[in-house]
């Protein structure tokens, strides 16, 4: 937690040892930190206020108006905002309730598509399998604030739910859900015609891979490289590379590392490639065989050595059955 050390509204505001202490705080993810910084963003907005109301205020020539009065003045107007700012006009409240709200909900619902399930841990398994990536969810934090508090002036897109839609099992269906679903629908559908695997099966695991498509994995110029499934480019695979980090359960215990994945030119590729992987491999064949059902599929998968994520069947499953049934 920050101390009174690392209280910047009480400190001078120009103090870069303070602000050194805050950002530390911020990487460790304390909620104190996201408090100052929401602070510090309101001192920063009430500083600028002042600026403008002096820049429209004529100015004269006098005797004592010089470059290092204007200095002084500056940074005058910078500590009574940081004074300001302690006192409080509201907007820092405001901060710290949408951004503890946003970042609680879209790291829930880039991995469930549900506000209130817990996320899911990262995993990955062997070449030429899927593997997902380390990535933060959509939202801000107060490492954010502090790096370029300007920067939120713009809203950040809320993943929370607004105008749910209906599966086909007629369970409410999020917004999210629904476009990744009309996104993929045509490709799953090739893909199942390929394998006998119902289409929501292979979509539920798409969105476990890629987090509803948040979190695919990308080029090195940024683009996707429209890996849906996280399957490494093994020994043999020809085709374009793309590299990311990846958490592998080793005896029960994550390690990160970095690897080299397969990429496509289209999502359709991506949906083929794995619609030939699961059909030519033969540690596979029992998968194919119990695709009756969500459970079958997703405890087929994980017997087979898709992933080494110990709660690997129980995440599909539950994706699914609560989102695509």
């Amino acid at each position: 937690m920050i101390g009174p050390s690392n209280d910047l509204s009480s400190k001078f505001a120009l103090d870069t040892n303070a602000l050194g202490g805050l950002k530390q705080s911020a990487k460790d993810g304390s909620p104190e930190a996201l408090k100052t910084a929401s602070t510090q963003f309101e001192a920063m907005f009430i500083n600028m206020m002042m600026k403008s109301m002096r820049d429209a205020t004529p100015q004269g020539e006098g005797m004592l108006d010089s470059q290092q009065t204007k200095t002084f003045t500056t940074m005058l107007d910078q500590q009574m905002s940081q004074n300001l700012a302690k006192r409080g006009v509201g907007l820092a409240d405001v901060l710290i309730r949408q951004l503890s709200t946003t970042a609680a909900n879209a790291q829930a619902l880039a991995i469930h598509g549900d506000p209130t399930a817990q996320p899911a841990q990262p995993f990955t398994i062997a070449n030429d399998q899927p593997a997902k990536r380390i990535a933060m969810p959509p939202g801000r934090d107060a490492g954010e604030m502090i790096k370029s508090p300007a920067a939120l002036l713009t809203p950040a897109t809320s993943a929370v739910p607004s105008t749910p839609g209906v599966s086909a099992s007629g369970r409410p269906q999020s917004p999210h859900v629904r476009a990744f679903q009309e996104k993929l629908g045509a490709h799953a559908d090739e893909a199942a015609r390929a394998t006998g695997i119902p289409a929501k099966f292979m979509l539920g695991q798409a969105a476990l891979e890629s987090g509803w498509g948040r979190r695919e994995i990308r080029n090195a110029d940024g683009g996707t490289s429209h890996n849906l499934f996280g399957i490494k480019a093994g020994p043999g695979w020809t085709g374009k590379v793309a590299t990311a980090v990846t958490t592998e359960y080793v005896n029960g215990k994550p390690q990160t590392r970095v690897e080299k994945f397969r990429a496509y030119d289209s999502y359709a590729d991506s949906f083929k490639d794995y619609a030939k992987l699961i059909t030519t491999n033969p540690r596979y064949e029992k998968v194919l065989a119990n695709a009756q059902d969500a459970a079958g599929f997703a405890h087929g998968l994980q017997k087979a050595g898709y992933a080494t994520d110990p709660l690997y069947a129980a995440k599909l499953t539950k994706i699914i059955q609560r989102n695509l049934a």
